[in-house]
């Protein structure tokens, strides 16, 4: 996918292992203590990077963590939709030049055009037409030649017409140009700008992590499973479940079979499959195989998709969590979702309640 320097930056493949590089470095393990335990001082140098310490508890580093792969997954919809923006604009800027060509071809005709009408007329010594036919002895050669005179006439106005549209098309085009030109430059300036923050937080995050030990990693599983359980309880103790709807549409349940074949593939950061996603990736690609073209991030799923009531929600719907629309799943019943966690996590079946939920969005309905 990648044709030069101005190209469409690095694959995804590259960028994914540009942040696992910069997130597994080499960095000295530090003990963390479990909520409510004290930890252990913090050893030299202890904090010097601006973020944990050895004196946070699990909680306060899965609080730091979780918050940075959101805010990384919310850069990400950034980046995401200027890279959407840059291929359009790349299509556009390719058409313009089509249509350029096109224009300049047609303007090499009307000029070879132009010029033989004035050989001729050259060569007939500068006279008017309607001199020589006056002149002319010939009644009836007359009458024919002002006719034949008219024509030429109207075709002369006509060329110098299509001449000066087409030189009127030419400078739009010129000009539509250099407008492609400087958006796409500024779209791939947010693109990169993005990228970086991405890069930054997760390569972060992953530092974070990579400084607990075996065991302390196991724990913070436990303690993010256990944080998820008991919001989908708070979720469910409100009698949603009665109010849902069990059944699928046609095309619902075409996506919903695709998510579910997805079951326990990575999650990589710009993923669109087959074989690793990220989280709005999956739903992409569940809707694309049921028949359905939706937009490629959480936030733009959520400000153009046809939004539903939460109570209304039946599988293959999207719901869209936290207030800045940064992560989605499918729902696929039974108060479940499907979706891409963050990096080191995989696609998985979740509470639907477990995730702050800001609203949920059909699909099918556009």
């Amino acid at each position: 996918m990648r044709r030069d320097g101005r190209g469409r930056g690095v694959s995804v493949a590259a960028a994914t292992a540009l942040v696992c590089a910069l997130g597994l470095s080499a960095v000295p393990e530090t003990a963390y203590a479990a909520p409510g335990e004290p930890g252990p001082a913090p050893g030299p140098g202890g904090g010097a990077d601006g973020g944990a310490t050895g004196g946070q508890s699990l909680e306060q580093v899965h609080q730091e963590v979780d918050g940075l792969y959101r805010k990384a997954e919310s850069a990400t919809d950034a980046y995401n939709l200027a890279r959407e923006k840059q291929a359009r604009q790349e299509k556009s800027i390719l058409k313009i030049a089509r249509a350029v060509v096109k224009a300049q071809k047609e303007m090499a005709g009307l000029r070879k055009r132009a010029g033989a009408m004035a050989r001729a007329q050259y060569r007939g010594g500068g006279m008017p037409a309607e001199a020589r036919l006056f002149l002319g002895g010939d009644p009836g050669e007359f009458l024919d030649g002002v006719t034949l005179a008219r024509k030429g006439e109207q075709a002369t106005h006509g060329l110098i017409g299509r001449l000066e549209r087409t030189q009127v098309a030419l400078d739009r085009y010129a000009d539509s140009a250099s407008q492609e030109w400087e958006r796409l430059d500024r779209s791939r300036a947010k693109k990169a700008a993005a990228k970086k923050e991405i890069l930054r937080k997760l390569a972060r995050a992953q530092r974070l992590e990579s400084r607990l030990a075996k065991d302390e990693r196991e724990r913070l599983r436990r303690l993010e499973e256990d944080k998820a359980r008991g919001a989908q309880a708070k979720w469910l103790d409100t009698g949603i479940l009665r109010q849902l709807g069990s059944g699928a549409t046609a095309m619902g349940g075409r996506a919903v079979d695709f998510a579910r074949a997805q079951l326990g593939k990575n999650y990589v950061w710009g993923a669109v499959g087959p074989d690793t996603y990220d989280c709005s990736g999956l739903t992409q690609r569940a809707w694309a195989a049921a028949g359905r073209a939706i937009p490629r991030t959480s936030q733009e799923q959520w400000r153009l998709l046809p939004k539903v009531s939460t109570k209304a929600m039946r599988p293959g719907d999207l719901i869209i969590y936290f207030r800045d629309a940064s992560h989605v799943g499918m729902y696929v019943g039974s108060g479940a979702v499907i979706h891409a966690p963050r990096p080191g996590r995989q696609v998985t079946v979740a509470g639907a309640g477990s995730m702050p939920i800001l609203g949920v969005v059909r699909p099918e309905a556009r």
